[in-house]
């Protein structure tokens, strides 16, 4: 007689009624790496691209080399926009005075001068529409967004509008990126090496 292995089924907590809360982010067991809450959900990243690591680790580096010395860049840390969201940008300008605790897990929005988005194929539609929205709507000043167009880096970069309280393009780069706002920066976007195969 034969016995069947055991096989471990993943077991997700259930969500409250109300959905979870950004404070239920930091409590929840064995979560994945990198999830964040929009609307009371948790959204789980998917393994990214060789295109989405270099894209990431090119703004964060060359941001923190130009950002005044009252900012501090940090890559991949989510943020307090009301109790039911708490995105994460891939990387965010942030003022070094709420950078002070080794083990926080968050900044305030208000805080925040930039959000990047790298757009992944998983999240088109959230870095398109949903976070800059809800980015908007937290008066964070400045949004880029980050596509690949063939291997290449494309960044659509956008500016809050205080009358409207909505988001306006400010131009779309290719190649070089040369800005004045947040703070004056030329980029060199072909340093963004594409390679055989890169997705988004």
């Amino acid at each position: 007689m034969s016995v069947r292995p055991k096989t471990s089924t993943p077991t997700w907590p259930s969500p409250p009624e109300s959905g979870w809360t950004a404070d239920d982010l930091d409590q929840l067991p064995n979560l994945p790496p990198h999830t964040e809450l929009i609307d009371g959900s948790l959204v789980f990243v998917s393994p990214q691209t060789l295109f989405h690591s270099r894209a990431v680790s090119f703004f964060e580096w060359q941001l923190q080399s130009v950002a005044p010395a009252d900012f501090e860049v940090i890559r991949e840390f989510t943020i307090d926009i009301d109790p039911q969201n708490r995105p994460e940008p891939d990387v965010v300008v942030v003022r070094g005075d709420v950078v002070d605790d080794p083990e926080q897990t968050r900044f305030p929005a208000e805080a925040v001068l930039l959000a990047v988005e790298v757009v992944s194929p998983d999240s088109v539609s959230r870095d398109r529409e949903t976070k800059p929205m809800k980015y908007a709507r937290a008066k964070i000043p400045h949004y880029w967004r980050v596509e690949n167009e063939k291997g290449r880096a494309v960044v659509h970069a956008f500016e809050l509008e205080p009358t409207t309280g909505a988001y306006v393009g400010v131009g779309i780069f290719r190649e070089q990126m040369k800005v004045t706002a947040p703070f004056e920066l030329d980029l060199d976007l072909t340093m963004i090496k594409p390679r055989h195969g890169d997705g988004a």
